[in-house]
């Protein structure tokens, strides 16, 4: 990179570092989503929350489905993204 260009770019130094840090963020985020150990944390706290009598037999089962759904979901993405950049 030649100094006139270095000179030019200088100022898009700061956008391009907040772009590149989103896109870790993002991928982070989308990692943690399909984390097993996540959802079934989640759904053990719902299971003993039913237990405890705090939320009714619908409502866990409302969570259940909500997180395979969510789950099974994000495990797609991924998917579908490499076969459209391939």
């Amino acid at each position: 990179m030649n100094p006139f260009t270095f000179v030019i770019r200088l100022p898009l130094l700061p956008v391009r570092g907040v772009i590149r840090l989103a896109t870790l963020i993002q991928g982070e985020a989308e990692k943690e989503m399909v984390n097993p150990v996540k959802i079934r944390r989640e759904l053990e706290q719902v299971e003993r929350a039913r237990a405890a009598g705090q939320i009714s037999d619908e409502q866990a089962a409302e969570f259940q489905r909500a997180a395979f759904a969510e789950f099974a979901e994000a495990r797609r993405r991924p998917a579908a993204a490499s076969a459209a950049e391939g």
